[in-house]
């Protein structure tokens, strides 16, 4: 998931650079909420480590 964001972050770094300012919006939109995805299940599979150590 983590290989999406720097995917699509990318792309709208690309974008921004060329002018494109509606699809640069959208690509870091969907960046970040998958970053924010990403970091939710990281820190719950954290938890989930901890948890599970004897």
């Amino acid at each position: 998931m983590l290989k999406w964001t720097v995917i699509f972050l990318i792309v709208a770094l690309i974008a921004a650079i060329f002018g494109f300012g509606g699809i640069a919006a959208g690509a870091a939109s969907i960046a970040k909420i998958l970053f924010f995805i990403f970091l939710v299940l990281f820190v719950i599979s954290l938890i989930m480590g901890f948890v599970r150590r004897p």
